[in-house]
């Protein structure tokens, strides 16, 4: 079996885009100032980068997966063009109280639950030691915490910024 990997999760609205509050259309799509060159610099760190978000507004009805799965391409083209990648990505379309009843359900993948973060240590060879999770807000930091890796609160500026100051300083000399 291939060594372990350290790996970034990081929460997708209000970390890696404006959270603009159910963000589903690509017109509402923009990168957080510094989240490509710090996506990029964690992959050249030797990071496995993984994208870890609720998606409650499926589940509202306020956009559908596919608008989704738009956005998703709009974003991985975008991080593309900052050298930046992706290397997987999990979401909650779940939430106990949706409108639509297909998405109606407490599931183990919905922060603060640990699932989506669980569910790529398994896929991938993740270090868990060596891992973190970047999120801005206290169920990020929750599910980080059940999943047995640190967490960071991200509250706004410039993420390659706050990267370097946090979870990299105390982790590892990088550029």
């Amino acid at each position: 079996m291939a060594e372990a990997k350290p790996a970034a999760f990081l929460d997708r609205d209000g970390v890696i885009n404006i959270d603009r509050g159910y963000v589903g259309r690509v017109l509402d799509f923009e990168l957080i100032d510094g989240a490509a060159e710090a996506i990029s610099l964690l992959n050249r760190s030797g990071y496995l980068v993984f994208v870890v978000t609720n998606q409650s507004g499926i589940a509202r009805g306020y956009f559908t997966e596919a608008d989704f799965f738009e956005v998703t391409a709009y974003m991985n083209a975008l991080l593309a063009q900052g050298e930046a990648r992706i290397d997987d990505i999990r979401y909650c379309p779940y939430h106990p109280n949706a409108e639509i009843a297909s998405y109606r359900a407490c599931h183990p993948w919905r922060k603060p639950a640990p699932g989506m973060i669980l569910d790529l240590v398994e896929k991938w060879n993740v270090d868990l030691d060596s891992s973190f999770l970047i999120g801005n807000s206290a169920r990020d930091l929750e599910a980080a915490r059940a999943a047995g890796i640190k967490g960071y609160l991200y509250e706004q500026g410039n993420l390659l910024e706050f990267l370097r100051s946090s979870a990299l300083k105390m982790d590892r000399d990088v550029n």
